[in-house]
Parts: C-alpha cells; sequence; structure tokens
C-alpha cells in the first residue's frame, strides 16, 4: 500500500516539507549526514506515525539547496518540486545525492531567500488535516534579504520579499491576512546556528523553534527524532 492509499479512521493527514539545505564548502563535512536524514525522513516519520496510531494519507517533500547569490549566481539555489513518497522515492533520493557542498563566498549565506521560497511553496490545501513543515539546515548566519548584491544576481527570485519586515508578514501570525501559509498547519524548524538573524526568527515568530548548530559537528539522531516528533505529535 502506498502512503497515499492510507487513512485512519475517517482522518486523512496530509504532510508537506520543505528541506532547505545549506550546500557551501564549509558544510562539506556534515552534508553526508544531513542527506542520510533527509533520505530516511519520510520511515522515520511514519514509523513513528504508525506508533500513534496514525497514518499519513499523502507525504510530499521539496528540497531547496542553497549557496550565496553574491557569490555565484548560477547555482545559488537548487530547488525541486514536491515529491510524493513512497511513490517518488527514486527521483527524491537522485535529487538529494546529486547535491554538493561547494561556494559561499564569505560566512553568510543566501538562507532567507531560501526560507522565502519555502514559505510560497505550492501546499497541500485539501484532505482533512494538514501539516506543513519548513525544516532548514545552515551553519552560518544569512545575508540580509533583499541586498543589491544579491539581487544583481540574473537568478534572483524576483517575486519574493524583499526585506525582513515584508518576509514575516508572509509567515504571519493567527490573525494575519497576509501570511501565505495556513496558521493552523505551518512549522518552522531551524537547525542553525544561535546569531542572527535565526535568533531573532525564533524569538519573534510564531510556530517556530531552533534547535542549535555548530559548523562541523552535523546534524545528531536526537535532534531529528526531536522533529519528527513534533510533526507527528502535532497532527
Amino acid at each position: 500500500m502506498t502512503t497515499g492509499q492510507q487513512h485512519t479512521g475517517n482522518l486523512r493527514y496530509a504532510v508537506d516539507i520543505v528541506l532547505c539545505i545549506d550546500v557551501t564548502e564549509s558544510m562539506r563535512p556534515v552534508l553526508d549526514t544531513v542527506k542520510e536524514s533527509a533520505l530516511s525522513f519520510h520511515e522515520r516519520l511514519e514509523s513513528v506515525m504508525t506508533r500513534s496510531g496514525k497514518a499519513i494519507s499523502q507525504l510530499r517533500l521539496r528540497v531547496i539547496g542553497f549557496r550565496d547569490f553574491a557569490d555565484r549566481a548560477d547555482d545559488a539555489i537548487e530547488e525541486s518540486d514536491f515529491f510524493v513518497l513512497p511513490d517518488q522515492a527514486p527521483e527524491f533520493e537522485r535529487f538529494v545525492r546529486r547535491l554538493e557542498a561547494t561556494g559561499g563566498g564569505d560566512f553568510p549565506e543566501s538562507g532567507l531567500e531560501a526560507l522565502a521560497l519555502a514559505i510560497n511553496a505550492p501546499w497541500e490545501k485539501g484532505l482533512d488535516r494538514r501539516r506543513h513543515v519548513i525544516v532548514l539546515f545552515t551553519d552560518a548566519p544569512a545575508h540580509p534579504i533583499g541586498t543589491p548584491e544579491a539581487m544583481a544576481a540574473h537568478t534572483y527570485p524576483m517575486h519574493i520579499p524583499r526585506t525582513m519586515d515584508e518576509l514575516f508578514e508572509e509567515w504571519g501570525y493567527a490573525s494575519s491576512q497576509t501570511a501565505v501559509m495556513e496558521h493552523s498547519a505551518k512549522r518552522l524548524v531551524l537547525f542553525a546556528p544561535d546569531t542572527e538573524p535565526w535568533t531573532g526568527i525564533t524569538d519573534e515568530w510564531s510556530l517556530t523553534m531552533q534547535f542549535p548548530s555548530k559548523a562541523g559537528e552535523g546534524l545528531q539522531d536526537v535532534e531529528m527524532d526531536e522533529i519528527i516528533n513534533t510533526i507527528a505529535h502535532s497532527l
């Protein structure tokens, strides 16, 4: 039985996950760990859901690899469509495995642009219960969104917010009229250093949690388990 055919009782659960992954040179020691975590994500999530007496009717994963627009425009963003799992697991694995840690220039990267693209993903709107999750992996701070140097890149996504305030408005709050994500469905999980802009986002944005990272230490299993448990137990 595929994921899309599973259900529990009369409720159908739809889970969309966008993985934003820093793929710059400084992430080389940890990128393989992040890749393996990404590739096992759906199996581990389904296992936790099953133990909770629930099943996922539809599970989709999307990947956004990011570097630095001001450093190398041609591959500053490597973005996939949503993959329906497990049916499209081979395509998902091919996309993830071809990500390589290269480039980056100065220490801050274009993580906020990746986050903006994730927020504006084509999220599932149907089924009975939905969870829309963005998980961002980085060992670096981020350039301010919409800097002139980044926007000069021919690949820069001009449809995303130009300021941090605009990005916050798109994330939104419970009664927000400008939010682009469904408030009851969304979650943001940051595996990122204790530095701006990530600490500010964690403190000020709703439905957000942060697992502090350090360059070269990778993603520990217990942290991935906490992320998966957070998703499963919120359905």
